[in-house]
């Protein structure tokens, strides 16, 4: 009886290695996805960049500095506006802006003073919710352009079955399929995570800007005082009631 020949490993290079598609690194199946596969990447690398961003900038110490809000009040109590706003100006932050906005209006009294601070309460939250805008259109954009490798995948693979009058075999449509496969995944990879930290940060901002309204209307809190005193200066005195009819 002949001796049975031991069959080889498929796709084997002289030196043992396989070369097949269980031989493959990470970065080649992540280079099968082409251009728009470089591109979700791309997009990936943006998305860290403004998670790691927004880690350091979106904190109450850096919006709203230690110190800043007791230091404007104690003035703002002492009668020196002029000089809250040269602190607010030492120290630019979220908060600072705002009550840099408010004290600029002080002279007009409370009502100028908090319109004031409303629009810039709003200017300035406006733009933090711009500035974590980007991930949202990160995590919409990407499964969108992981669509688009599935498509031209597609396109790739019934081109085989065009070109061959239906007789391709299998593996002549596994490269557009692989493509289509690899898009789908990488986009849903990036899209995930950047909508997650969106609706994180999102949240952040709520809370922080919340939380400077807070802190802004406390620091007025002379300014409110000293509206409120000429008012009850002025304020009419309350006649006494007329004694009820048959009183003696």
């Amino acid at each position: 009886m002949p001796p049975v020949a031991s069959p080889e490993a498929p796709d084997a290079d002289p030196a043992g290695q396989p070369s097949g598609p269980e031989g493959e690194t990470l970065w080649e199946i992540l280079g099968a996805g082409g251009v728009v596969g470089m591109l979700i990447l791309l997009l990936s690398l943006a998305a860290v960049a403004l998670v790691v961003e927004h880690l350091m900038t979106l904190r109450e110490p850096v919006l709203m500095p230690p110190g800043l809000a007791d230091d404007v009040f104690q003035l703002l109590t002492a009668g020196k506006p002029s000089l809250a706003i040269e602190r607010c100006r030492q120290q630019p932050s979220f908060l600072a802006f705002v009550l840099d906005a408010g004290l600029s209006e002080a002279e007009g009294g409370w009502p100028a003073a908090e319109k004031a601070l409303e629009d810039a309460m709003a200017d300035q939250s406006a733009r933090l919710f711009r500035k974590i805008e980007y991930l949202s259109v990160i995590g919409n954009i990407a499964p969108m352009l992981g669509l688009l490798g599935t498509v031209v995948g597609m396109i790739f693979a019934f081109r085989e079955v065009a070109a061959t009058q239906g007789a391709a075999r299998a593996g002549d449509l596994a490269e557009g399929i692989y493509l289509a496969l690899v898009t789908t995944v990488l986009g849903l990879i990036v899209a995930i995570p950047a909508l997650g930290a969106f609706a994180i940060f999102r949240n952040r901002v709520d809370q922080l800007v919340a939380e400077a309204a807070y802190v802004a209307q406390h620091v007025f809190r002379p300014l409110k005082r000293q509206e409120a005193g000429p008012r009850r200066a002025k304020a009419p005195p309350v006649p006494p009631a007329a004694p009820p009819a048959g009183a003696q």
